[in-house]
């Protein structure tokens, strides 16, 4: 669905809102791509598989977050869309696609080194449209 930047004293804070789970946590890797490398990268047919369990869904997310920040600066790889399947609750499969590499002169100097995701504050709350979530992001 969409995701927007609030008003934060000293991180990143995103509002990210997903019609379903799924899309939410989709939507959560494209708003912290965005805020590391800025405008959406082109897909260069890369594709990355990634696999998670967690004890509950915001450490789920966490966790899923966590990796994706380690795949994009292992690989200096940026990624664009992020296809998610959850299986009950607690365990997410998901396919990276992107491939484009990291330029920082060039192509993505408008971003910010995310150095982690804070559970501060973190509830994934079931709205009457979908999901709605904040994230904190340590820059």
């Amino acid at each position: 669905m969409s995701f927007e930047e609030l008003e934060h004293t000293a991180d990143v804070l995103m509002r990210v809102r997903g019609a379903d789970l799924a899309e939410l946590f989709a939507e959560a890797g494209r708003a912290m791509f965005h805020v590391m490398y800025g405008p959406p990268c082109e897909d260069k047919g890369v594709e990355r598989r990634i696999e998670i369990e967690a004890e509950n869904l915001e450490s789920l997310l966490i966790d899923y977050l966590s990796e994706l920040l380690f795949v994009t600066e292992v690989e200096n790889t940026v990624f664009c869309t992020f296809d998610v399947d959850l299986r009950g609750g607690t365990r997410l499969s998901a396919v990276l696609r992107g491939g484009e590499p990291f330029d920082p002169p060039a192509r993505h100097s408008a971003g910010a080194l995310i150095k982690g995701i804070s559970y501060f504050g973190l509830e994934i709350v079931k709205e009457e449209e979908g999901y709605v979530v904040e994230i904190i992001f340590d820059i």
